[in-house]
């Protein structure tokens, strides 16, 4: 299967970087490029791209707008959007993860990484870079309250899915939230598919997002 990338990004010595070498790969097809984010939003809707590969800071539309513009476009499948950001320290990180993005990844990530990060948003998963996801779990950790009240949908969980809610939530992967709590990493998958499925979520970006809005997680407590 070959994987449809829209690149977004205003810098147009990075497109072509970007373009040159993604079309190395043989499941990897550039179908455009776009300078800002109004661009971004017309090319996916002519091109249905899979992946739209979108930088954070542009001149006119940002990428935080642009993914959320995307993500209520009614594109149909819509496509997963991976943030290339600069500075882990970026402060448009939590509003691009609220809008919709499936990841975000560090500009001086290898090439190799890039393209596994790709793979890994088009097969339906969340990507995160590791000081990202420290700094997501970091900033919620210090609210006291939750940011939304506590929702019906909660009750809809097994047990075991709000626990595993909870540990995905502090950063777990499934092999170490299968050890946690004693299963296989295939019942992990189940319960996260689960979960998502039942709150409506498209994945585990989502999921932490979610589980520290509804007070799943409050302030270092854990679940």
């Amino acid at each position: 299967m070959t994987i449809r990338l829209l690149i977004v990004d205003d810098q147009e010595l990075i497109r072509t970087g970007l373009r040159l070498f993604l079309q190395t790969r043989d499941d990897l097809e550039v179908v455009g490029e776009a300078a800002d984010g109004d661009e971004a939003i017309a090319l996916a809707g002519a091109l249905r791209p899979d992946v739209v590969l979108m930088d954070i800071r542009m001149r006119r539309m940002d990428g935080v707008e642009a993914t959320a513009r995307l993500m209520a476009a009614g594109i149909e499948p819509p496509p997963r959007v991976l943030v290339l950001t600069t500075f882990d320290l970026d402060e448009y990180v939590f509003g691009a993860l609220r809008a919709g993005a499936a990841g975000f990844l560090l500009k001086d990530a290898s090439r190799e990484r890039l393209v596994e990060a790709i793979r890994v948003v088009h097969a339906g998963e969340a990507l995160l870079s590791p000081s990202i996801t420290r700094r997501l779990i970091e900033d919620y950790a210090t609210r006291t309250d939750p940011i939304e009240p506590p929702t019906a949908l909660l009750a809809e969980l097994t047990p075991r899915e709000r626990e595993a809610l909870g540990l995905v939530a502090q950063g777990l992967s499934n092999s170490e939230i299968a050890a946690r709590l004693v299963v296989t990493e295939a019942t992990v998958k189940s319960h996260v598919g689960s979960l998502l499925a039942k709150l409506g979520l498209r994945d585990r970006v989502q999921a932490v997002v979610f589980a520290y809005e509804h007070g799943v997680v409050v302030a270092g407590k854990g679940t």
